[in-house]
């Protein structure tokens, strides 16, 4: 099953994608795609119901949103690629990185990147991004992990370097600017895609940058949400962001850093793309 949310921000209505080109509204079973609802069994009550006779929609006529409405958490993996990792001037790490960032950077797969002022550093990380299904805390093993999942998307965790690494503290400040994560365009449920063999790509201006495969994950999907499930709960419609691979704009010599004008596509195979724009910061 692919899942979306169609309409003007804050008016998005939860959809099920039937093809390429349209979808049917069910916001007449749930309200939306958000921490409650998942929790009650809206994906059940999906399957359950018969879509067939349902008014179609063409996805041309709509903003296409962010498919999961307000994360409570958007958590994020670290040099989970080693070629990234080298890029980054750092070693592999002997267990996932893990941080935060603010779950408002969340926005639609195709809303606009907005550069913040005086921003020299903003860098593109194409990412696999895990959407939690069920509760999860202390998991107690890989394959239990598996249960909570409920499917991937796309993610373009924005980064910009000069707050990331170059200030003190956390890699939080150069993670947390508004609009720096677009996700989307669906969420692919877990029992309709393989997340462990999944090309994914980002272009900048038509520039391939990255271009890699989840099967080079340093630690895998399930591992992932078993081992982050040691620290904190994981809530339905939670975001996890996998990890980037090679290819991102510091690790270029000299480095290449996005601009304002410029436009961003991201892609993963059996999931779509998302397109963005990068535009600067006006009060």
């Amino acid at each position: 099953m692919r899942i979306a949310r169609l309409g003007q921000l804050y008016k998005e209505k939860p959809a099920v994608i039937i093809s390429d080109t349209e979808a049917v509204f069910v916001d007449d079973l749930i309200s939306d795609f958000n921490r409650v609802e998942l929790e009650n069994g809206a994906i059940a009550k999906l399957q359950k119901a018969d879509l067939s006779s349902r008014s179609k929609v063409a996805l041309a006529d709509y903003r296409i949103g962010s498919p999961v409405a307000r994360p409570t958490k958007v958590i994020c993996v670290g040099l989970n690629y080693a070629k990234h990792a080298f890029e980054s001037f750092m070693e592999p790490p002997a267990e996932p990185v893990v941080f935060m960032k603010a779950p408002d950077t969340v926005v639609g797969p195709n809303d606009d990147i907005v550069i913040p002022p005086n921003s020299l550093k903003t860098d593109y990380e194409a990412e696999l991004c895990v959407v939690i299904g069920k509760n999860a805390l202390y998991l107690k093993s890989e394959e239990q992990a598996a249960e909570h999942i409920l499917g991937f998307t796309i993610s373009q965790d924005v980064s910009e370097r000069h707050w990331q690494i170059e200030r003190a503290g956390q890699w939080v400040k150069g993670k947390s600017f508004p609009t720096f994560n677009p996700i989307g365009p669906v969420i692919v449920t877990s029992d309709s895609i393989n997340p462990h063999n999944l090309r994914l790509w980002c272009e900048v201006d038509g520039v391939m940058k990255q271009d890699s495969n989840t099967n080079d994950l340093l630690f895998g999907i399930d591992h992932i949400v078993w081992y982050i499930s040691q620290f904190m709960e994981l809530f339905p419609g939670d975001v996890i962001n996998t990890g980037t691979p090679f290819g991102v704009g510091l690790g270029f010599k000299p480095p290449v850093y996005l601009h304002g004008g410029q436009k961003i596509r991201t892609g993963i195979d059996g999931i779509g793309e998302i397109r963005n724009n990068c535009v600067d910061f006006k009060k």
